[in-house]
């Protein structure tokens, strides 16, 4: 297992970090750890998902990533 820890702009409640934490559940092999406002850690298996799959599914629930992949 990998482990990554993103800053994640455009967090503001409890409802951002439940959407994040929902679209990170849903990702083959990704573990969720901590998601708060402002940022997540993740384990994830690099043999399932990638780093690029875990920023998708961010953006996708409307959020940015500090960092790109």
């Amino acid at each position: 297992m990998e482990q990554v820890s993103i800053k994640i702009a455009g967090m503001s409640c409890a409802g951002c970090v439940n959407s994040v934490r929902n679209a990170l559940s849903r990702l083959p092999g990704v573990q969720v750890g901590r998601v708060e406002v402002g940022g997540a850690a993740v384990s994830y298996d690099p043999k399932l998902t990638t780093p690029e799959s875990i920023h998708s599914a961010i953006v996708k629930a409307g959020f940015e990533p500090e960092v790109a992949p």
